[in-house]
């Protein structure tokens, strides 16, 4: 937007500027025409006019320099302009595949959610009411996990190791029994990496 400002800005400028050179060349052409009709008859008339047109003359080329830079900014502000729009496009094009891959994220997150629900409801279905009760206490309390694993003595759940008496009487307990970790009171899951 600042670079299409400024290459507007500099094309109103260009234009003034190239009417500042018209209007110095219509008069000089004035001039000219008539110091040579013979119209200005005094020496000293003759002298202001030719002066004038030096005059004139010199004007017209410093305007035609500040013309020529005025178009050089032009062309520069075009040419940055063009190359922002192109980045632009580029940045944009970018964005649409970055949405559509999202999209298709979601589409594929929204099946294995709904999938893991059905597979949840099956399993839920096989475990004793209280022990689920607790759980999904225990999971909406810990930012959706309710169990974690016991991995080497240390719970998954908040990645501390269980202290020695806490470990052996999970380690005393029933594979039956629900154990849960003294730091973050998740149920914890014992596997044959649990090292019990």
């Amino acid at each position: 937007m600042a670079a299409q400002t400024e290459e507007s800005d500099t094309a109103r400028e260009q234009i003034k500027a190239e009417q500042d050179v018209d209007q110095v060349r219509q008069r000089a052409a004035r001039d000219q025409q008539r110091l040579d009709s013979g119209a200005a008859t005094s020496p000293k008339d003759l002298e202001n006019l030719q002066r004038e047109i030096a005059s004139l003359a010199k004007r017209q080329g410093d305007l035609e320099d500040v013309v020529l830079e005025i178009m050089e900014r032009r062309e520069s502000a075009q040419e940055r302009a063009a190359e922002l729009t192109e980045r632009v496009a580029s940045v944009e094009s970018k964005i649409e595949d970055a949405t559509a891959r999202r999209d298709a994220a979601f589409e594929s997150l929204d099946g294995e959610a709904a999938t893991a629900t059905k597979e949840r409801e099956v399993i839920a279905g096989t475990i004793p009411a209280d022990l689920l009760k607790l759980y999904d206490k225990l999971r909406a309390q810990q930012g959706g996990v309710g169990a974690a694993k016991l991995y080497q003595r240390t719970c998954q759940g908040c990645r501390q190791e269980l202290a020695i008496t806490d470990f052996n009487e999970v380690r005393a307990a029933a594979p039956d029994t629900v154990v849960r970790c003294e730091n973050c009171r998740r149920i914890l899951v014992r596997t044959s990496e649990s090292g019990l």
